[in-house]
């Protein structure tokens, strides 16, 4: 899976506006959590390059970056979680899901959907 690393404030403009061109997904990830990695596990090895290329995926470590994680929120109009998974389109996130609900399958059926 070919993350992009989340680091910048600067950044969440850039995902809010390619998201009107293709979905974005955030994955926030504490590096201190078990779910956590077990969730990103779970992910990545579920994650289908072939499925997906039209998606770009990011990946925080709200862990070191725990203000930027606080600003997702803020701007995206969600509840912190963490492990949490975003999915953001047209400026929006139209799904999110933590801890045990993060699954492969249920972003894809999400990303389906809204080609429909």
């Amino acid at each position: 899976m070919n993350w992009i690393q989340l680091t910048e404030e600067k950044q969440l403009q850039e995902i809010e506006q390619a998201s009107h061109q293709q979905p974005v997904v955030i994955f926030k990830h504490s590096t201190r959590c078990s779910i956590s990695a077990t969730a990103l596990g779970r992910l990545e090895r579920n994650w289908n390059e072939g499925e997906m290329q039209s998606v770009k995926a990011y990946y925080l470590d709200l862990i070191s970056f725990r203000t930027l994680s606080t600003r997702i929120a803020h701007t995206f109009d969600v509840e912190h979680q963490s492990p949490q998974i975003l999915v953001i389109q047209k400026g929006e996130c139209v799904y999110n899901a933590s801890h045990w609900d993060i699954a492969y399958a249920d972003v894809k059926k999400q990303l389906e959907n809204s080609h429909n």
